[in-house]
């Protein structure tokens, strides 16, 4: 099934991409693979001399024993950072080191970015059949880690996800990686909370204390890379413990057995399968393979599938897909997604998320469900000319390389703007060559106070717009104004943020506009497409 929801190919050309930097405290505590997909990264240590990269060149960037880091973008660039998993240690690599990627890796590396950063993973072993493997007639009965009575102290579980903005962001990136060795102040300071609030609310959302939460998060991940074939010391490093010892006590205290037992009987059991985590791994062992230009691997013919568990956000979450195609299934309905689309995914809905051979899809942001009024899937097609500044958008969005004035609200904006700029293409458009490049000016502009001012338009422009679409040129742009500024408040925007986006300085010369036009305010329209959603 395709999407009602859907509109044409995106209209207009994408705004710049700004300049950008990787925030200090995330550019310490991980060692940070940089690729550059295009325009051009500077990576400086210690005060030391700027490295430089270029589009197709990458940098392994190592975690500790600096000072300073120093990592930025210049404006046109979009530069992708990967986190090294398991076995890097093994391979020595403690200093800046810049390295090539062969044009049959870059899709690869922008795959392994979306693994990183969603819940996608390809066949093989899942959380739950890790559970029943663990709980399997025969083996000890595992031991609760003494976190008290609570629902996630029983056997294997991730642990429950906090609900609270801030204490869900940590959640979030704790899941991603494990071995971030933050104090819940330098986490406060990261997501804009003090430590009392975020500690409060893991406990409040969680039943556990913050270091609880982390415990339980990191030996789960500890699980997926023993089933993976990692050794106990590889693994330990991977999720944040300080040594094998550390990691083997608090595994036995969990599930009742040692992490090298656990692995022994796991792969005695088990063949191939690997989950997001481990898959990842296996990846950028390859790519510091490649980077060490060790026999440099060929890059995979074809990308695999890949799907997401049935899970439920409680937010919504806009997804794009850059190449290939995939598929949304909510219920027993199937929303196909088609090169180019981006869908918001809507929150509070069981689903599940798929990839096809060969497709790579990209999160570009998320909306709460207080931003945006959504039940059903909403989708809009983006041209090939939107590539490098969506991927910059899911950078921003999910790591911490993005401007300084980043604000997480603007693809909700950008969306919504796309998306009534599309709609507003059904206003009566003019046939002249010469008047329609002037009404997609128009469209393109139709933020900016006054826009394309019509004494500025030759006069058989005019008549085109007299004869082809029954409108003069003002009136057709007041037309199109209101359809886009309709559009915005069925999807729940503010009036005022209405006014602004479609160039009105003040509301109430916006309210009047509206008005003669609809016949109602703009609040009694969103009103009224409100109750008739309900």
């Amino acid at each position: 099934m395709v999407v009602p929801s859907s509109f044409a190919a995106g209209a207009g050309d994408p705004p710049p991409i700004p300049g950008a930097r990787l925030g200090s405290t995330d550019a310490r505590v991980r060692p940070l693979l940089l690729w550059v997909r295009a325009g051009a990264a500077h990576v400086r240590l210690d005060g030391g001399p700027v490295l430089q990269l270029k589009a197709g060149e990458g940098a392994w960037i190592p975690a500790d024993g600096w000072a300073e880091r120093a990592i930025t973008t210049e404006p046109g660039t979009v530069a992708f950072p990967l986190w090294p998993h398991a076995s890097v240690g093994a391979w020595g690599l403690s200093e800046l080191t810049r390295f090539d990627v062969p044009s049959g890796w870059q899709d690869w590396l922008i795959q392994l970015f979306n693994l990183q950063v969603t819940p996608f993973s390809g066949r093989g072993y899942s959380p739950k059949a890790i559970e029943e493997l663990l709980r399997r007639p025969g083996s000890r009965s595992p031991v609760p880690v003494e976190v008290g009575r609570n629902p996630t102290s029983e056997g294997f579980a991730s642990p429950a996800m906090p609900q609270a903005r801030g204490a869900r962001a940590v959640a979030e990136e704790l899941i991603r990686d494990p071995a971030l060795d933050l104090t819940v102040e330098q986490w406060a300071s990261r997501v804009l909370f003090s430590a009392r609030t975020l500690r409060r609310d893991f406990l409040a959302d969680t039943a556990l204390t913050f270091e609880q939460w982390r415990l339980l998060c990191r030996l789960g991940a500890a699980v997926e890379f023993l089933a993976a074939g990692y050794d106990v010391d590889q693994v330990a490093a991977r999720v944040g413990f300080a040594s094998r010892n550390g990691l083997t006590r608090a595994f036995k205290g969990r599930f009742g057995l040692t992490p090298h037992e656990f692995g022994r009987e796991l792969s005695a059991r088990s063949g191939g399968g690997l989950t997001q985590r481990a898959a990842a791994a296996r990846q950028t062992d390859d790519l510091i393979r490649m980077m060490r230009k060790m026999d440099t691997p060929a890059a995979p013919e074809m990308l695999p599938a890949a799907s997401t568990p049935s899970h439920t956000n409680d937010i919504h979450v806009l997804s794009w897909m850059y190449r290939g195609s995939g598929y949304l299934d909510i219920g027993d309905q199937r929303y196909e997604r088609e090169r180019g689309v981006a869908t918001w995914i809507p929150a509070e809905m069981e689903h599940v998320t798929g990839l096809r051979e060969n497709s790579v899809s990209l999160p570009l942001g998320n909306a709460s469900t207080g931003d945006l009024q959504l039940t059903v899937p909403l989708q809009v097609r983006f041209s090939p000319a939107w590539d490098d500044y969506l991927m910059f958008c899911s950078i921003s969005a999910r790591s911490g390389l993005r401007p300084d004035d980043h604000n997480p609200r603007h693809i909700l904006d950008l969306f919504a703007e796309q998306v009534a700029a599309q709609r507003a293409l059904s206003v009566p458009m003019p046939t002249n060559p010469r008047a329609r490049a002037v009404a997609m000016e128009c469209l393109r502009r139709i933020g900016e106070p006054g826009g394309t001012h019509d004494g500025d338009v030759r006069a058989e422009i005019h008549r085109a717009f007299r004869d082809e679409t029954g409108m003069t040129l003002g009136r057709w742009r007041y037309a199109a104004r209101m359809r886009i500024a309709r559009d915005l408040l069925a999807g729940g925007a503010p009036p005022s943020a209405v006014a602004r986006r479609i160039g009105y300085a003040h509301l109430p010369t916006f309210s009047a506009a509206f008005s003669r036009f609809h016949g109602l305010s703009p609040r009694d329209y969103q009103q009224r497409e409100s109750e008739r959603n309900q």
